[in-house]
């Protein structure tokens, strides 16, 4: 129920942030057009306003972008993002969807596929480097924890791109062969592309936030290992690998899971120059030049895309918390 106010107070902090920068879409049109030798007058960025509504009050253009304004007309073209219209873009001057095209399932595809790889990794990679605190293997792991946290995914993706090319001569940019890149809808030998193709980003995202997990659930499960309910089991002969699983590792969970509500959207907003680099058919450089063009339709539909995802992935977390901790409660402070 909080997750319906939540998104109303969203939506109006994101129709105003991204039109904060001076000017309008219609400047920004007459600029370009200006600086590439195009003849442009006020009467182009006036007309450019009218169709697009830019000369409405602000609260009359945020009205008809969130759809209240067909609960009044029930007319087709007032619908909005409550009706699922993500708008019309600006820029490209089509209706949002069909300039996303499959760019939104191809970012939900690598971003699912980079959390999977995160938590696989994650996890017992963690696990092991608590359990082994001080091993030979635990230094190694720490210091790839350190690597990881603090080399930028960007930079990780050009290091591979060159040594790719460098040792074997492939290039490995992209999501798709050539052949697939420009095809039409769906295929099975094109998404057998795209898995062969999906290790990539996979990688490159997923070895930043693998990193920063792993110390997460080393510090946690140290935490838990030196609690006394430990030691007593131990003491009562409890075997080592089922004490390790049932107790502390499940305790040591809870801050692992809490951070997966704010994962999804930052691997796909924080990933936007990782797609530039590695010419992935991805929703950040979408968003990225949709705010630097001030497509402002556009630009705040993804923004609410990514916020819906980041509230959703909250709920989950929440959810995966009360089901693995039972003392969790809403009014878990009650006595």
């Amino acid at each position: 129920m909080l997750m319906v106010p939540t998104m109303l107070v969203v939506s109006v902090i994101v129709f105003t942030l991204v039109q904060l920068p001076p000017g309008d879409f219609a400047e920004m049109r007459v600029a370009r057009l200006e600086m590439e030798g195009t003849a442009a007058s006020e009467e182009l960025a006036a007309d450019l306003r009218k169709n697009f509504r830019l000369d409405e009050p602000m609260w009359k253009r945020y009205a008809r972008w969130m759809g209240f304004t067909w609960f009044t007309s029930f007319h087709p073209q007032d619908t909005g993002l409550l009706q699922g219209n993500l708008g019309i873009s600006m820029e490209h001057e089509k209706p949002a969807r069909e300039v996303l095209g499959d760019r939104i399932v191809l970012t939900v595809v690598v971003s699912a596929a980079t959390v999977l790889f995160t938590w696989l990794f994650a996890l017992p990679t963690g696990i092991y480097s608590a359990v082994r605190q001080y091993s030979p293997g635990d230094y190694v792991l720490t210091f790839i924890g350190f690597l990881g946290v603090s080399v930028p995914s960007f930079l990780f993706a050009l290091v591979l791109m060159y040594l790719a090319r460098r040792w074997f001569g492939l290039s490995i940019a992209g999501l798709f062969s050539p052949e697939f890149a420009t095809m039409p809808g769906w295929t099975w030998a094109k998404f057998v592309d795209l898995i062969e193709h999906l290790w990539l980003p996979v990688l490159v995202l997923g070895f930043g936030a693998s990193a920063g997990m792993i110390r997460v659930m080393r510090a946690n499960l140290l935490d838990e290992l030196k609690k006394p309910y430990v030691t007593t089991a131990r003491a009562k002969g409890v075997r080592p690998l089922r004490l390790l699983l049932k107790y502390p590792v499940r305790l040591a969970l809870n801050p692992f899971i809490s951070s997966v509500g704010g994962l999804f959207p930052h691997l796909v907003s924080g990933g936007a120059i990782v797609a530039m680099v590695l010419s992935l058919p991805m929703v950040g450089p979408t968003l990225v030049d949709a705010l630097v063009a001030e497509d402002v339709y556009l630009a705040g539909s993804l923004l609410m895309v990514l916020s819906l995802l980041g509230v959703v992935g909250t709920l989950c977390s929440d959810l995966l918390l009360l089901w693995l901790d039972p003392r969790i409660r809403l009014g878990g402070g009650a006595t």
